[in-house]
């Protein structure tokens, strides 16, 4: 996949400060203190980003799978469904919307999606420390490392919505087996990644 070094930030920051701008009102009419919490979390994630950029320069492709990410958590929690969509939650949104009745939820599909990115950058900053990003060869061994890598980064996700669950009353966050799918999410959305590294379709 070919891939812009040196992308324009302009229509990133309006995409990201659009939705961003967009979920604040949100989170203001439905006074829904767990975005609140996220919306903070993601601008500090926003700026470690940025800080990551500056000195490992990321492609275009990638600044925009990440972008997207967060404009779908966005919506995972703000976004209501009709009221005939199966849900697993209190709250009718996205995130608690079963795209599969019992088998797949809207939650899932973005946990994969996310860590699967997350997996995908591991790799790119493996291949930026060690200095050959035209000849890396893409082993199972860095791979297995840059999939750690993404499952970390995941659980540490999962601190974050245990901080919500202690610090914020009716989250949406769910319980232990909730968790557990989220885990088993990220691990399929890491793995997939790391397959699509591995057959040069993600460099």
């Amino acid at each position: 996949m070919e891939q812009t070094k040196s992308p324009p930030l302009l229509r990133l920051a309006i995409f990201n400060g659009l939705y961003f701008l967009i979920s604040i009102i949100a989170v203001s009419i439905l006074r829904n203190k767990e975005f609140l919490f996220y919306i903070v979390t993601m601008l500090m994630l926003i700026g470690a980003v940025m800080m990551i950029h500056r000195r490992m320069p990321l492609s275009s492709v990638q600044l925009w799978a990440l972008s997207l990410w967060g404009l779908l958590h966005m919506m995972g929690g703000l976004v209501p469904v009709p009221e005939s969509w199966p849900i697993n939650g209190e709250q009718r949104v996205l995130y608690s919307w079963w795209l599969i009745p019992h088998y797949l939820k809207y939650d899932q599909v973005i946990h994969a999606y996310g860590f699967g990115v997350t997996t995908w950058l591991c790799w790119q900053g493996l291949r930026h420390h060690i200095g050959t990003q035209n000849t890396c060869d893409p082993s199972i061994g860095k791979l297995v490392l840059c999939a750690a890598g993404g499952m970390g980064f995941g659980a540490l996700n999962e601190v974050i919505e245990f901080i919500a669950v202690l610090t914020i009353p009716n989250t949406n966050v769910g319980g232990y087996v909730n968790t557990g799918f989220d885990l088993v999410a990220n691990l399929v959305g890491c793995l997939i990644a790391a397959v699509l590294i591995r057959r040069k379709i993600l460099i």
